[in-house]
């Protein structure tokens, strides 16, 4: 059985490929740009190779997909703060891709101590894409009540108003503050680790592998441990710009955010600061009353729910899938507007023998799939796919993007969106069945719309939204 190793996609690729040329081991096709979810290793042309996000790669190697994997020293210590692993061994600090973890509070808000954090009098809302090491440090910190809040992406757009503190990662204190963070205390600093699965040290000769690893120069290794170093705050205190009566809107980032920014121009409201990357998690809208800020949009149909946004444009693909977990959601579509079309598709390998999903079924009664395995960021949509249809024995994969990469070695089925299915093509894959379709559309709280201080401003934004669909 070859060796396995999983690499990361995102903002560690250039400098991972840059590191595995320099130890011998070259991956023409892995670039910072690369396209590719199975380069081939120039240095040893039996390695299977594998890349994934980054937030993947800790949980590939811990279950045993992969024998050994580059990640970050924050992913790793998220999934090992709370799943106490003994499957995943720290090889060693590789020296390259430093980021810190901090905890910060926004520049509106009044928290500007781990002290002061200590003596609030409510609950702390803490808000991360790190949800468990956002947990260890609220027990480190002996904190009596606080409730955590995972998000997939842009934790810094919700303090002061939608939580009381972040965890985040960044390079810098001063990235923080350009972010519109004040940061208070530094939990972790770290570097790109290899790590291995346990068994897989045990059982294998690595020694082919692991040995262009060891021939680097040796780093200085960052600690690994959760830490509460504090940091003193700089700046003034600004009063937060959300008061009673504001009506809250969420814009979406990402790939939603260029067909959000021509839509928002057709119907013609003006939204300064609205751009990619996004200069601001507070963009400025002409429109009296209403407060604009940028998350991602797979967050918004739970943040609608809480209660933290009134309204938010997002994709119908989103809702579904909240509503699949929450069919009594108080969530709601107001409008469809009609842009940044896709399909939600089942898809398998071209070389499974199913073209639909009951001959997908007749594979798991024979026992040719003895487990049905199902990855997709869409986990709730996934979920109702496999009982509807009755595809049991089954478990579904969580992923964080990049999905098309988990077929056919570490999952039999992926439930993915696609415009023209050319790129699942292009990765030997088929589409077996269109699930739904999804369009850009704005939900709303039910809650909202009955508040007399909101209603009236709610109705004449929805009236506005609706024009630029024609």
């Amino acid at each position: 059985m070859p060796l396995k190793l999983a690499l990361p996609k995102g903002w560690l690729q250039g400098n991972t490929a840059a590191f595995l040329e320099r130890a011998g081991l070259a991956y023409p096709d892995y670039h910072q740009s690369s396209r590719s979810y199975r380069p081939k290793c120039l240095g040893l042309p039996g390695l299977f190779s594998k890349v994934f996000q980054e937030k993947d790669l800790a949980i590939q190697v811990a279950i045993g997909n992969y024998d050994l994997a580059i990640c970050g020293l924050d992913w790793i210590q998220e999934l090992l703060v709370k799943y106490h692993s003994d499957a995943i061994v720290k090889v060693r600090d590789l020296g390259y891709g430093q980021r810190n973890l901090y905890v910060a509070s926004s520049r509106f808000s009044a928290l500007r101590s781990v002290e002061e954090v200590k003596a609030a009098p409510a609950a702390v809302r803490i808000v991360s894409e790190y949800p468990n090491l956002a947990e260890a440090f609220a027990l480190k910190l002996r904190l009596k009540r606080f409730r955590v809040l995972p998000v997939w992406g842009a934790p810094d757009a919700y303090p002061p108003e939608h939580a009381d503190l972040a965890i985040v990662s960044a390079t810098s204190c001063e990235e923080l503050r350009e972010r519109d963070l004040i940061p208070i205390a530094k939990l972790l600093s770290g570097n790109a680790w290899l790590i291995a699965n346990r068994s897989s040290l045990e059982r294998k000769d690595m020694s082919s592998l692991l040995s262009p690893f060891y021939g680097t120069d040796p780093v200085v290794e960052f600690g690994e441990e959760l830490s509460v170093s504090e940091i003193d705050s700089e700046g003034e205190f600004e009063p937060s710009v959300f008061g009673d009566g504001v009506v809250s809107l969420a814009l979406p980032d990402g790939h939603q955010q260029s067909h959000a920014i021509k839509f928002l121009k057709k119907a013609g409201l003006k939204i300064k600061g609205y751009r990619q990357p996004p200069a601001t998690r507070r963009p400025l809208m002409d429109f009296g009353g209403v407060k604009v800020k940028v998350i991602r949009p797979q967050d918004m149909p739970l943040q609608v729910a809480n209660g933290n946004f009134d309204l938010a444009v997002t994709g119908r693909d989103w809702l579904r899938d909240h509503h699949c977990r929450f069919p009594a959601s108080p969530v709601q579509e107001m409008a469809d507007l009609g842009f940044g079309w896709v399909r939600i598709v089942a898809v398998v390998s071209n070389n499974l023998p199913a073209d639909n999903t009951n001959e997908l079924r007749n594979l798991l009664r024979t026992g040719d799939i003895p487990v049905l395995r199902i990855a997709s960021e869409y986990t709730n949509v996934a979920d109702k796919y496999a009982r509807d249809n009755h595809l049991a024995p089954y478990k579904v994969i969580p992923t964080w993007g990049a999905t098309e990469a988990f077929l056919p070695e570490d999952a039999d089925v992926l439930i993915d969106n696609t415009e023209t299915g050319r790129t699942l093509a292009k990765h030997n894959l088929k589409i077996i069945e269109t699930l739904f379709e999804s369009t850009g559309c704005l939900i709303g709280n039910s809650s909202s719309l009955a508040d007399p201080l909101k209603q009236e401003r709610i109705t004449s934004l929805i009236e506005i939204l609706k024009k630029g669909v024609n």
